[in-house]
């Protein structure tokens, strides 16, 4: 398998971006050539700071003079910077040198380009980004969080079948429940655009529909896709990511101030680490960007060496899966209900 990496993207890039690629080299045996894309002299700086063999016959470094900044209007940018890393890595894929496009980069530049160079399946008007949460019952999938601010119900239905097939096929759930993000679990709760969702929702054959959900089912309910346009979805993600580091700092805070407290953090010290592991994102990596011809995974803008790694098997599971051909069977098996014109 073969994966084109944006070196050049996220907040420590390029250094978690060579240590994932160093790790993902050592642990994936079914990764046949990992490209480093990014400005070849900094990368093979980097390369040699951290004793990346570049003689290694699975990696090569793919030179791309231009970056595009976390702060860049993303899709301006796209079209500005022609040599930049998200845009010479998404023509990897688009001309089949890789199968799979990671970055940590700027997100609205990597859905930009995506959309514009590999476009969407058919059926696709929009694409969604899915990004898993832990909860009770396994993981729950965000979609969308945070590609289409401006969601209109029938892209939500499409949302609902490409979530149904990912879980399905990536995930191995043979009947993955979906929910709509309201402020009710009644079907009359909601804005003009939930209610109209839920109606077409109803309507729409292939998908486990269970309703409308709340900000509590994320991680109570027995729920694997919970449906939101990008806006509320990336409100939302960050606001639950913001809510675990602030809980974890309190909770540090408070076992430091006590000794008894502190000896009894010693002994619970596999049960925290463990919640630490389930609870972070460098634990799932990237969040596959649903709907575009081609799989790109996008990592959070922070990730460590340890996420990039996670990313890039996330891209891989994704290409194995044939997740795409599941998503354009299903759009095409099924009879899209019709959205109120009014």
């Amino acid at each position: 398998m073969k994966v084109a990496l944006d070196a050049m993207g996220g907040d420590q890039a390029p250094a978690v971006n060579i240590g994932g690629a160093i790790d993902a080299l050592r642990y994936y045996s079914k990764l046949e050539h990992l490209y480093l894309v990014g400005d070849q002299g900094i990368l093979m700086a980097e390369c040699a700071k951290q004793g990346l063999d570049l003689s290694d016959p699975r990696v090569s470094i793919v030179h791309a003079p231009e970056v595009i900044g976390m702060g860049e209007p993303g899709a301006k940018s796209v079209r500005r910077k022609k040599l930049s890393s998200i845009n010479v890595a998404m023509d990897m894929v688009n001309e089949g040198q890789a199968e799979a496009f990671i970055s940590a980069g700027n997100t609205g530049a990597a859905v930009a380009a995506a959309t514009l160079k590999l476009r969407t399946l058919p059926g696709v008007d929009r694409a969604g980004i899915a990004t898993a949460i832990p909860n009770e019952h396994g993981l729950c999938h965000i979609l969308d969080a945070g590609a289409n601010p401006e969601a209109k119900p029938e892209h939500l239905v499409a949302y609902a079948i490409m979530g149904t097939a990912f879980a399905r096929n990536v995930l191995g759930i043979q009947d993955p429940k979906v929910g709509l993000m309201s402020n009710g679990e009644e079907e009359e709760k909601g804005t003009a655009f939930t209610k109209e969702t839920f109606r077409l929702l109803k309507q729409t054959p292939g998908i486990h529909f269970v309703g409308n959900v709340e900000g509590r089912d994320l991680f109570e309910a027995d729920l694997d896709v919970a449906l939101c346009d990008g806006f509320v979805g990336n409100i939302m993600l960050k606001s639950v990511e913001a809510t675990a580091k602030a809980v974890s700092k309190w909770l540090k805070a408070e076992i430091k101030g006590n000794p008894l407290r502190l000896c009894g953090a010693v002994l619970a010290q596999g049960a925290f680490k463990a919640l630490k592991e389930k609870s972070s994102y460098e634990t799932y990596g990237g969040s596959p960007l649903l709907g575009v011809n081609g799989v790109v995974i996008i990592a959070h803008g922070s990730s460590t060496a340890l996420a990039v790694r996670n990313a890039i098997r996330v891209g891989m599971e994704t290409v194995e899966n044939r997740v795409n051909a599941r998503i354009e069977q299903a759009l095409a098996s099924i009879k899209m209900p019709v959205a109120d014109a009014t």
